[in-house]
């Protein structure tokens, strides 16, 4: 396993970059939960070579992710271009790759997934998208089942789901911040077919207009991420029993965000919508009474999230408290 000093730089990361993910990893058994941090860290110190808000040279961003490349696959030490913290944790996810079998592949995937963010910012279709998130979604949920150590029978029934959720994550997270993508960084990962489908221009984006068109180009897509959704849900079962509650808490909060976007009317260009600590707190408490309940965790899902078990979610019963779905 790593050492101590890295674990703790790899978390303060973690804590720091990924509020709404990091507590539902300080529910992960403790096993999982430190192997989990350098991941994370992992995935966000790649993530910003390439998320940056100024005028970056893309050869000087390709040169960094090689040389994470070369760190995290064992094949160099030399990260003189990178920060100290960054030194350490690729040499910590080095060793857990080791520790836990995570296959070079996954790491080369992911890579070239941060890679494409500086060559590819616009996307035809969904299968393009589908095939970005490949690098970026799937392949960090497969680290995470590698992670979790589950047995390759277990992990090969559960994979199908474990992609299926993490593309659920990374799509809500691309619905959320439309406004951001394409004024910080000038990306829209809203398929070019959909917001032509819909009437939707890139000057409607970047001028936040939000017409009827936007309003159900963003329906459909919140559509497609809640079929995932449903069906990486369907998967949790077959982790390993003390993952099951930290996957499932993840997956009500990443949705959540669904219910804060048909709240403002689908409108994710004037605000991005977030979610507060207050509403964590209320969804770990509820998704925590309902799992001690039934310990199922599509019932458990499906009686706390915005998800609901066949339709957008509108117009689904709520808990005569706060007006949520019960």
């Amino acid at each position: 396993m790593p050492g101590s000093d890295q674990i703790d730089t790899s978390k303060q990361i973690h804590r720091r970059t990924g509020r709404t993910f990091y507590v539902a990893t300080k529910l992960l058994p403790e096993r999982v939960r430190e192997a989990t941090y350098v991941l994370y860290a992992f995935f966000r110190i790649a993530d910003e070579v390439v998320d940056r808000r100024d005028d970056p040279d893309p050869d000087a961003q390709r040169r960094r992710l090689e040389a994470m490349r070369a760190i995290a696959l064992g094949e160099s030490t030399d990260g003189a271009d990178l920060s100290a913290d960054e030194r350490a944790v690729l040499t910590a996810f080095r060793s857990l790759a080791e520790q836990k079998g995570i296959g070079d592949s996954e790491v080369e995937v992911f890579v070239d997934a941060m890679i494409q963010d500086i060559e590819t910012a616009r996307y035809e279709v969904y299968d393009d998208l589908e095939a970005y998130m490949r690098g970026s979604s799937v392949a960090v949920a497969n680290m995470m089942m590698a992670a979790m150590e589950m047995p390759a029978d277990d992990r090969e029934q559960a994979q199908p789901h474990a992609a299926a959720l993490a593309e659920a994550f990374q799509l809500t997270n691309f619905l959320r911040d439309v406004r951001e993508d394409i004024r910080d960084y000038g990306r829209v990962y809203v398929p070019r077919e959909t917001l032509e489908r819909y009437g939707v221009t890139e000057s409607d984006l970047a001028e936040a207009n939000v017409t009827d068109g936007f309003v159900s180009a963003m329906r459909h897509e919140l559509q497609r991420t809640e079929r995932l959704y449903r069906e990486g849900v369907a998967g949790i079962r077959l982790l390993p029993a003390d993952c099951q509650f930290g996957v499932l808490l993840a997956a009500v909060f990443y949705a959540e965000h669904h219910r804060l976007i048909r709240a403002r009317d689908y409108d994710v260009l004037t605000e991005t919508p977030e979610l507060g600590r207050l509403r964590r707190g209320y969804l770990l408490v509820r998704t925590w009474i309902h799992w001690r309940r039934h310990r199922d965790p599509e019932a458990t899902f499906y009686a706390v999230s915005a998800v609901s078990r066949g339709g957008e979610g509108e117009g689904v019963e709520t808990d005569g408290v706060t007006g949520h779905a019960a």
